[in-house]
């Protein structure tokens, strides 16, 4: 029996937006092992995740671009191969500065995934079944989540953390078989010019905003992100004004669109810290085993595996910002509860609190991808795909930089220890009553963001 080229469509969309979020969160499990085989420092070693988010938010909106001119597609499955190919070459790496590149590598390769992704989706299905179809993406992004720190702990400890970027061949490879099923191409900007100054200015101003922001509080992140944010507001004046700019930034004058997106950046910047806060809490605190405290946590992303396309077909029944709404509206709640997390709290409370984190960005993210998507045209899908996901990106960076800024004030410098547990519960709580409110403005954001259409 043959396979439609849209059940190939929904055949990549799992397998890419899998592959990625579980290399990013399985890199951290193997981070000391990689550590101990190069001699690194932690300083050094933080820049194995980070620099795969620097690459992946520079790369995001020039490769949408260039896809939107030369075929979406197109790009797409170069995105597929060089994050298969950048995979394999990272498991021969022989120093960490190499095994940095080849992250770099991962990270373009990656842009070319999601910049091309969502509008490919958009492209392809009809608007009745486009939340279901975005929906069933973001549950290949959940199982991703969970399983990274699941099977990046088993892969790391039976066979090395080498093999965490040799199990990407292998789908790599399926999925590029795959995507040659899909019919057709999509280039509405066919023969327009590239922007490369506004490029090379919209990549400097992230990489110093994103790189400040890796560094707070110290001093030179504050100056690095007022730099970034000068050179923002440049890249906005010169792409206002010419003809083929990089990014259309005439696209935020839609209020919805902005709303969305902004509903977005709160959402991701609330979400990436939750994982590193309650990770510390269980095994430092509450004293459990790394195994136990992944248990735990997986919680989350198995709830919004399994909600996620469910909310994503109610989208289309419903308008998609009201369901988005509702989503942030559980995670408020969430957050509140890990607001006064003590050392005594349960278990139970902890699992409450990470059902309802699940059931909300679930919720959340696969309508708010279809009200945002339903609020520009066609021509306009690849700028839309690339501006969502840089947000996503950067609320992931700026998200760590607000915890790692509150704990900063807190404790200091100083390794956590049974001594300083007050300290690490205020900074604790500081963090989720920062995520409690910004949950909160999404919410609003969503419902302001107007109706689909």
């Amino acid at each position: 029996m043959s396979i439609s080229p849209k059940k190939y469509t929904l055949m990549v969309a799992i397998l890419t937006s899998f592959l990625t979020p579980f290399v990013a969160t399985s890199i951290n499990i193997a981070l000391p092992s990689i550590g101990k085989e190069f001699t690194a420092n932690a300083i050094v070693l933080g820049w194995i995740p980070t620099v795969y988010l620097l690459s992946l938010a520079v790369c995001l909106v020039p490769i949408g671009r260039i896809a939107d001119l030369y075929g979406r597609k197109r790009f797409f499955t170069y995105g597929i191969i060089l994050f298969t190919i950048s995979s394999l070459l990272a498991t021969l790496s022989f120093s960490v500065n190499v095994l940095i590149f080849f992250r770099a590598l991962q990270g373009l390769g990656c842009a070319m995934i999601f910049g091309n992704l969502f509008a490919i989706i958009v492209s392809i299905f009809p608007p009745r079944n486009r939340g279901k179809a975005l929906g069933i993406t973001l549950t290949g992004s959940f199982m991703g989540m969970f399983l990274g720190p699941v099977l990046g702990g088993f892969l790391t400890e039976y066979f090395g953390w080498r093999s965490i970027f040799f199990f990407n061949v292998p789908l790599g490879v399926l999925a590029t078989i795959a995507v040659t099923r899909i019919k057709g191409e999509w280039t509405e900007a066919s023969g327009e010019k590239f922007d490369i100054l506004g490029a090379v200015i919209y990549g400097f101003s992230l990489i110093t905003l994103m790189y400040g922001l890796s560094i707070l509080p110290e001093i030179l992140g504050l100056y690095l992100i007022f730099c970034g944010s000068i050179c923002l507001v440049m890249f906005y004046l010169i792409e206002s004004r010419i003809e083929s700019p990089v990014l259309d930034v005439k696209i935020f004058h839609n209020w919805s669109f902005t709303l969305y997106n902004l509903a977005a950046f709160i959402s991701f910047c609330s979400a990436a810290p939750i994982v590193f806060l309650l990770s510390l809490y269980l095994q430092y605190v509450k004293g459990l085993d790394p195994q136990w405290a992944g248990i735990i946590i997986a919680v989350q992303p198995v709830i919004m595996t399994i909600f996620s396309p469910l909310a994503g077909k109610l989208s289309d029944l419903a308008e998609p910002r009201k369901v988005a709404a509702f989503g942030m509206i559980l995670n408020t709640i969430g957050c509140i509860l890990f607001t006064f997390l003590v050392e005594e709290t349960s278990l139970i409370i902890i699992i409450i609190g990470l059902c309802l984190l699940g059931l909300g960005f679930a919720n959340f993210s696969s309508p708010n991808t279809n009200a945002l998507m339903g609020t520009v045209e066609s021509r306009l899908y690849g700028v839309a795909s690339t501006t969502l996901s840089t947000m996503r990106v950067l609320g992931q960076m700026s998200g760590m930089g607000i915890v790692l800024m509150v704990m900063v004030l807190f404790m200091g410098s100083s390794i956590i220890s049974k001594q300083n547990y007050p300290e690490f519960l205020n900074s604790t709580r500081i963090s989720f009553v920062i995520f409690t409110i910004l949950s909160f403005l999404g919410a609003l954001a969503s419902m302001a963001g107007g109706k689909k259409g």
